[in-house]
């Protein structure tokens, strides 16, 4: 009887941690990792700081291709300039001086309902600004770039971290962390609710708001965390709920988490927000932290990989990520008798009944995971950079997208082709390389993760979303 009491209690307890926090296992890097990871990170820090415009100090959203800036992009530079800081690539005082100038340009820039030689309104930016005028883009095929409230938030959450990095007694940081503020408290989040209580994606001067909204688990928990701890113009706690009020839990190749396809979904939130060991009533219902459930997400990818269920070539364990990235074209090619569908740029990804697959793979999805499955991301992150060379991994680091099922030139319309290794892009693009910069620095130091946990903006936003627990006591 006591044997089988014992049994029992075993088996009660395994069950009761079939939902738990399971950090990743020790990973101690060797020193050819902490080379290799400072090489990626310095090349994709001169990213942002090699590119940006010097009069308007955009970052474009893509390199060398000739390219407008995004304003996202902006977000992620004013994070890497305070890494690159830290991490001795340029001096304190320069960086200090490249963000003040950033956030001064920003603030300078015009704002209103014109559709024409503005740059935002109602303190959101557009998606896309002219990297010289700094006003907004304006595409060739006649398309209306849109008042963009994901990628407003994802600039906020860089000049906050930028408020709470320089915080030494002189004139240059102390504009910093003044013109920050201002930044923030003029974004009207109630403005872009416009069916209470979710935020609207969007806005522009043709057609108005956005049809749809916010809601169901993505890279927008920032974005609802930002709106919450506004000072100035703050939605309602139910705000919170209302995001989330269509997640999907599912289970896929043995993981159980909230639903988000790309890897980028759950990136972007928690390059700036350590989610560790904190928790509020959503997640808390699955028993685990929302770190957790990104590291399940990366690891279902990766599990995908392993697989191959589509057979793209070179996928493996040391070979794998899908996130929304650049892609070779639009067309459908026959590859060894089958027919297979290639798509250009489009978020690629896997969920459970949401498999988003042409055989492009994003440096970004598993490097950018590194402080979730650093014992995954690293030996990726150096089979990519030596099998491929110098066609993936140059300059400012790695090429946005690579497909190595993809042989053909015919129909190509962005990109090359290496004959032995498949399509590779030809870009940079700085939504991706932010998150490379940040997510690195987080696993070698936490650096953006403490800073932001020191500011004012982000606990009051944190706690009206109903998180408590771990660093927030």
């Amino acid at each position: 009887m006591r044997k089988l009491t014992a049994l029992l209690a075993l088996g009660l307890l395994l069950a009761s941690c079939a939902n738990a926090p399971v950090r990743h296992r020790a990973v101690v890097p060797t020193p050819a990792d902490t080379a290799m990871l400072d090489d990626v990170e310095r090349r994709s820090f001169h990213f942002f700081w090699d590119l940006a415009d010097p009069n308007t100090m955009l970052v474009p959203d893509r390199w060398p291709t000739p390219s407008f800036s995004s304003i996202a992009a902006v977000g992620f530079g004013l994070t890497a300039y305070g890494i690159g800081a830290e991490r001795g690539y340029v001096t304190r005082e320069a960086a200090a001086e490249r963000t003040r100038a950033t956030l001064q340009s920003l603030l300078a820039m015009k704002q209103g309902p014109e559709p024409r030689g503005i740059s935002g309104y109602h303190g959101f930016y557009y998606h896309f600004l002219d990297m010289k005028s700094g006003e907004r883009f304006e595409p060739g095929d006649g398309g209306n770039i849109e008042l963009s409230t994901i990628d407003t938030t994802l600039l906020v959450a860089g000049a906050l971290f930028a408020q709470s990095y320089f915080d030494r007694d002189n004139s240059a940081e102390a504009d910093i962390r003044r013109d920050a503020e201002t930044l923030y408290e003029r974004v009207e989040w109630t403005w872009e609710e416009v069916r209470p209580h979710a935020v609207s994606m969007g806005w522009t001067p043709e057609n108005g708001f956005h049809t749809y909204d916010w809601r169901g688990y993505n890279e927008a928990m920032i974005l609802v965390i930002l709106a919450l701890g506004s000072p100035t113009h703050p939605v309602e706690p139910s705000a919170w709920t209302t995001y989330h009020s269509t997640d999907t839990v599912g289970t896929l190749y043995g993981q159980q988490f909230v639903q988000f396809a790309p890897l980028f979904g759950h990136q972007y939130s928690e390059v700036w927000i350590d989610f560790r060991g904190i928790t509020e009533p959503v997640i808390g219902a699955q028993g685990i932290d929302w770190f957790e459930n990104s590291r399940r997400a990366a690891l279902a990818q990766h599990a995908y990989a392993v697989e191959n269920p589509d057979g793209w070539r070179d996928y493996g364990d040391r070979i794998w990520g899908l996130s929304a990235c650049d892609g070779p074209m639009d067309a459908t090619v026959t590859i060894d008798g089958r027919p297979r569908a290639f798509h250009s740029y489009t978020a690629r990804g896997v969920a459970r009944n949401d498999i988003r697959d042409d055989g492009t793979i994003a440096p970004t999805a598993a490097a950018s995971s590194i402080v979730f499955t650093p014992e995954l991301s690293i030996p990726a992150i150096r089979e990519m950079s030596t099998r491929y060379g110098s066609n993936l991994y140059a300059q400012y680091g790695f090429l946005d997208a690579f497909n190595p099922t993809l042989r053909t030139t015919e129909q190509l319309k962005h990109g090359r082709i290496s004959p032995d290794n498949g399509w590779f892009d030809v870009d940079y693009l700085g939504i991706d390389e932010g998150p490379i910069v940040a997510m690195i620095e987080n696993y070698r130091s936490e650096l953006v993760w403490k800073t932001m946990r020191k500011n004012a903006h982000v606990i009051r936003g944190l706690q009206r979303a109903g998180f408590t627990g771990g660093w927030l006591k």
